[in-house]
């Protein structure tokens, strides 16, 4: 196994900053309203729904492209929810993709259960919080 990319990135709690150390990221990170904060910057849950989609949608064009089927005008959209459990919180995932009409049914529930075989946030969560596929 070798290392492709490794990112770095530094916060110090969900009042403050988190930047990446190239400096292309620097937000601003607050509790949101829902959880008694300002909710004037972004939070972990956001920042871990960003990159979930994104990895999730390169996952899914990956696939496309070895079954030679578009899917260039999918998107995806991530829910993350904070989950109060017992003494502790965790996190429960919804991933939305959205698929051309011509690929609903088998097809597209096929290619959306390939890609969270390979996307690397899949990996990482599996077996550790609940992930639930939407084809819409």
């Amino acid at each position: 196994m070798s290392t492709l990319y490794t990112a770095i990135a530094t916060a110090n709690g969900r009042e403050g900053r988190a930047a990446s150390s190239d400096q292309r990221l620097d937000v601003a990170l607050s509790t949101p309203k829902e959880m008694g904060g300002s909710g004037e910057g972004t939070n972990p849950e956001q920042l871990f729904a960003a990159g979930y989609a994104a990895c999730f949608a390169s996952a899914l064009q990956l696939i496309g492209r070895k079954q030679k089927v578009d899917v260039s005008e999918a998107s995806v959209t991530a829910e993350v929810g904070l989950v109060s459990e017992g003494k502790g919180f965790s996190l429960a995932v919804t991933l939305r993709v959205e698929l051309p009409d011509e690929l609903h049914g088998e097809t597209g529930t096929a290619l959306v259960e390939a890609a969270h075989q390979v996307c690397p946030y899949s990996h990482a969560t599996r077996g550790n919080i609940p992930v639930n596929l939407v084809v819409e």
